[in-house]
């Protein structure tokens, strides 16, 4: 960490972010054509503690950062079970592209440990 900078993370966090095309009827298509979610996650403890959805109402990135933060892909042994609780609980026309996008974040962060010798 910087010198007299604070930051809202750990020197445990890192950011993954991805992104997927979008529905072409959906409002948020016509501004970007496609979703973005980032993922703060602690790799000590494997707890997502952020996470940043370029979707368009503030209602859905309420939502969705209720089922995200404090998920721990260590204890529920990866992201399949907070997708399932997506494609339970979230019904917009972007649930596939966020279980797409949240798979590709999920296997760049495995990849990221694996090249950087984390456990």
């Amino acid at each position: 960490m910087r010198e007299g900078y604070k930051t809202n993370y750990n020197d445990n966090t890192v950011y993954f972010i991805s992104y997927a095309r979008l529905p072409e009827n959906i409002p948020a298509a016509l501004f970007n054509g496609y979703v973005g979610l980032g993922l703060v996650i602690n790799y000590e403890t494997g707890i997502i503690e952020d996470n940043s959805c370029t979707l368009v109402t503030k209602e859905a990135k309420k939502f969705l950062n209720d089922l995200i933060i404090g998920y721990n892909i260590y204890e529920n042994d990866g992201v399949e079970p907070l997708i399932n609780e997506i494609k339970s609980r979230f019904h917009g026309a972007s649930q596939k592209s966020l279980c797409a996008i949240l798979r590709d974040g999920y296997k760049k962060f495995c990849k990221w440990k694996i090249e950087n010798h984390i456990k």
